[in-house]
């Protein structure tokens, strides 16, 4: 399958490729926290006239028993966790930690890839470097060893990272989690059988 790495200079130069190279349909496959990816997608679909539609995991849904909060951004969520130190683990990718120098009172436990570049924003924060799939088994042990109190997530949904939930979950922990951004209006799959269905249909 032929394959293209890094940007295509905005709307205007993803609108020009996709008219030189002949593609019929547009994907948005995008992770659900890629907003400004996928409102270029939807814009360069409409320029072009191509099919559009979007791929991507169902949010994870509350179950009984869950503790969560909603919040729309980092930042709120930074809020959230109060005027009280707490014990933390920020799990929400490196490039959202430094929303939480406004509250660093806290004590993080920030899990990530890659290490975060405003790290030393959270002068009581320590870093685990780790990539998932996670267990339960694995989470709760983690929770534990480090008396967390409240975890924080973006809702991404997917089976890969969704061990701390039911960990946070079993253990009476409150979660402060992060929904996904509003996505362009477009047909909306959750398989990649079904926009081969899609495909085949438009």
């Amino acid at each position: 399958m032929p394959t293209r790495i890094g940007g295509f200079g905005g709307v205007a130069g993803l609108a020009e490729f996709l008219g030189a190279e002949g593609f019929t349909h547009l994907v948005d496959a995008t992770h659900p926290f890629a907003a400004q990816i996928s409102d270029n997608a939807a814009t360069a679909a409409r320029l072009t006239g191509l099919p559009f539609a979007v791929l991507t995991r169902p949010p994870w849904q509350q179950r009984p028993g869950d503790r969560w909060t909603e919040v729309p951004d980092a930042a709120a969520a930074a809020m959230v966790l109060g005027e009280l130190p707490r014990r933390v683990l920020l799990t929400i990718g490196r490039q959202e930690v430094g929303a939480f120098a406004a509250a660093p009172h806290h004590d993080y436990l920030v899990r990530s890839i890659d290490p975060p570049e405003a790290l030393a924003a959270l002068p009581r924060a320590r870093l685990l470097l780790a990539r998932g799939p996670f267990t339960v088994a694995g989470e709760t042990r983690l929770l534990r060893e480090a008396a967390i109190e409240v975890v924080v997530s973006k809702n991404s949904g997917g089976p890969a990272t969704y061990a701390k939930i039911d960990a946070a979950r079993d253990l009476g922990l409150d979660v402060i989690m992060v929904t996904p951004p509003p996505r362009p209006e477009a047909t909306t799959l959750h398989d990649p059988a079904a926009i081969l269905d899609w495909i085949r249909g438009t």
